[in-house]
């Protein structure tokens, strides 16, 4: 969701990531012959991202007032709501790291968000801001960070197989206790590469839904693991995907802003609501 803009494409100024001409890949959600010309009709970049922030935004207002896995329907139904937001941005961050024209920058820019976010998050949901535990103990932005170092390493030709397998089992290892854990770093990196083939971005995502579902009824909520599930709900508006941006270039930025400005909200609305102090 957080991901660079600019329809520029060629090759990264790290030289040992190799990208498609933009010529070669217009998104073809068939699987058909991929130098199909883009949708003219369906949603652009802007309004899957919208609808991704809006969605976000019922979601964390309702764990606000509502906090816990609380078996109530209407408040079940508004979480499945916000869970149509983590694939979107899975989704665009595959996207990004496609178009950007500096893979080093962009990944930069990433992991500044995710510092940010992680006093964001926690502060909203009243979480220490040093780590104690294994679960949700930042926010999904670090998992999206590595998820693009992930890219990197699966497509260059510069390492070793060896260090490939062990590089990834570290980064799954670092990003396991975030929001939507290695499922968050792991999902976008195959989204990246089926790239064009929504079929196969389909199959990518129902099998680490199904990973992450299945943890979270095991170990957490049987419910809420179930609940899980309706991100796949996600692909009913990825579908209609046009592959185009719209005609508002802000709308990365406003994302970098709303992200952690709307949790630091969430959390002083915790602190005044008596729930838990300002300092998790």
């Amino acid at each position: 969701m957080a991901f660079d803009e600019d329809k520029i494409i060629g090759t990264s100024s790290m030289s040992f990531v190799e990208k498609p001409s933009y010529f070669g890949c217009w998104l073809n959600w068939g699987g058909e012959n991929t130098m199909n010309p883009l949708k003219t009709k369906g949603l652009n970049s802007n309004q899957i991202k919208l609808i991704a922030i809006v969605a976000m935004t019922i979601d964390h207002v309702t764990w606000l007032l509502y906090p816990g896995c609380q078996k109530i329907w209407w408040v079940m139904l508004l979480h499945v709501i916000g869970r149509l937001t983590a694939p979107i941005m899975w989704f665009f961050i595959a996207e990004g790291f496609h178009f950007t024209r500096d893979v080093k920058k962009y990944i930069g820019r990433l992991f500044v968000f995710a510092v940010i976010s992680h006093f964001a998050y926690n502060f909203a949901g009243g979480i220490p801001f040093i780590p104690n535990g294994f679960f949700n103990m930042t926010s999904v932005m670090w998992s999206l960070a590595w998820s693009v170092v992930l890219m990197v390493i699966f497509t260059t030709d510069r390492l070793p197989q060896w260090a490939k397998i062990l590089l990834i089992i570290v980064i799954c290892f670092i990003t396991f206790p975030s929001d939507w854990s290695t499922v968050a770093a792991m999902c976008p990196v195959y989204l990246y590469l089926n790239r064009g083939d929504f079929k196969k971005q389909s199959i990518t995502m129902l099998i680490w839904v199904v990973i992450y579902s299945a943890v979270y009824f095991i170990f957490m909520d049987k419910v809420y693991g179930i609940i899980q599930m309706g991100t796949l709900l996600s692909l009913l508006v990825l579908k209609n995907y046009n592959g185009k941006r719209g005609s508002w270039k802000g709308m990365k930025w406003f994302f970098y802003i709303y992200y952690p400005a709307h949790l630091f909200v969430i959390g002083l609305l915790r602190v005044m609501m008596g729930n838990g102090s300002i300092f998790p």
